[in-house]
């Protein structure tokens, strides 16, 4: 079977003191491939707990991911991950940053240099493949994450606030480049947003998680998305439901902010 199963997880994380902290549980969710989902909740939900434990850093206490039919239990090539900051290699150039997987699987020079100049060329990057990625700014930096993330060939692109460093210009603008490598590459994404209009912007599939233990509250499909493959993102923020369900999981989020707040006061 193809696809991404959240089977079940839970996972509590044990204190020295003797206490625990419950950060996700019974969450299961089934992607089919090519799915782009976003994930939005509270600070504490378990958003990048989740997010971990599908790219096998970390081992869920209870339950499992299934990918493809296959039990995960660790990092492989087959997830990729982008990170807020790039996590680039300092010493390399750009060229030699996107090559690093395919170089590290053995591929031969010319076929890794094929790959790597068809992604820069699609990232929009093909005249900076000499420089050094200091030289870069944010936004091309995150541009050579993900070309470098594309470069390994992996069933699901994990992407943990990829953008939130960036200008709101620079941003708009990689989030249509998102758009367009998810539709272009039929990949599956998953995106970790704190950001509640980029969660719809990008999110065919939405989840609202609650806090305390960290959970799925509430799921919206969205035509958000669809619409922003080939239409201007200002445009699309301006179509029918956009404003009106942008406020409802705002009010949504603001109220388990505010639950949280509330508990703090009392056991204070």
């Amino acid at each position: 079977m193809s696809g991404l199963i959240i089977d079940n997880i839970s996972m509590r994380f044990d204190l020295p003191n003797g206490a625990s902290v419950q950060a996700l549980q019974n969450v299961s969710l089934e992607l089919v491939e090519g799915e782009l989902l976003s994930v939005l909740g509270p600070s504490g939900c378990g958003k990048t707990t989740l997010l971990n434990i599908l790219a096998g850093f970390l081992a869920p206490t209870e339950g499992r991911i299934v990918l493809n039919g296959r039990t995960v239990t660790g990092p492989a090539a087959e997830r990729g991950m982008v990170f807020q900051q790039g996590a680039l290699f300092e010493w390399m150039d750009v060229r030699e940053n996107v090559a690093f997987g395919p170089r590290m699987k053995g591929m031969p020079r010319n076929d890794r240099d094929a790959i790597v100049d068809h992604l820069l060329e699609v990232v929009g990057l093909q005249d900076f493949k000499d420089k050094a990625v200091y030289e870069l700014s944010g936004g091309m930096q995150q541009r050579v994450a993900l070309a470098r993330c594309l470069a390994n060939e992996p069933d699901v692109i994990l992407m943990d606030e990829p953008l939130g460093a960036l200008d709101a210009l620079t941003r708009e603008k990689m989030q249509g480049l998102v758009l367009k490598l998810w539709k272009e590459t039929g990949k599956t994404v998953v995106l970790i947003t704190h950001s509640v209009e980029e969660a719809l912007l990008l999110g065919e599939r939405l989840i609202v998680m609650a806090p305390r233990p960290g959970r799925i509250h509430k799921e919206y499909r969205l035509p958000f998305a669809e619409r922003g493959v080939n239409a201007d993102l200002r445009s699309v923020k301006k179509s029918e439901g956009f404003a009106e369900t942008r406020e409802e999981i705002l009010s949504m989020i603001w109220e388990m902010e505010e639950e949280i707040m509330g508990r703090t006061e009392v056991s204070a």
